[in-house]
């Protein structure tokens, strides 16, 4: 069964920090590349940050560039996501999701989905 599950949520302050973990299971972990999605309240949801499958190539949206950082431990099949400086704006339901074909913010490509997380942070 393929499962990815986050973790690592919860409630902060503005300019704090958090971790996210998204854990992968059932599947070629090495295989795909992980994307972490956001979604607030009354929004779509928007893609801001990849890792590639082949030589952990990272791409960030725009809103989170220079304050977020994604990683992936193969061994684990665990990406990461660091989070540093978080504004109310941050707040979302946060999700990971995998792409064997290829890799980007475009959520249509992505073929299994975490949960998510909740991350909120107030100001």
């Amino acid at each position: 069964e393929v499962q990815l599950v986050e973790s690592g949520g919860g409630s902060v302050q503005a300019g704090g920090s958090l971790r996210l973990s998204c854990a992968a299971s059932g599947f070629a972990f090495d295989d795909y590349a992980i994307g972490w999605f956001r979604q607030a309240p009354g929004k779509e949801r928007e893609g801001i940050s990849c890792i590639s499958s082949s030589d952990g190539s990272t791409t960030y949206a725009d809103s989170v560039k220079g304050r977020f950082t994604i990683s992936r431990h193969n061994a684990k099949n665990t990406v990461y996501l660091q989070m540093n400086s978080l504004k109310p704006e941050d707040t979302a339901v946060y999700f990971c999701a995998a792409d064997v074909t290829g890799w980007g913010l475009g959520e249509n490509e992505y073929d299994y989905w975490g949960q998510g997380t909740q991350v909120t942070v107030s100001s």
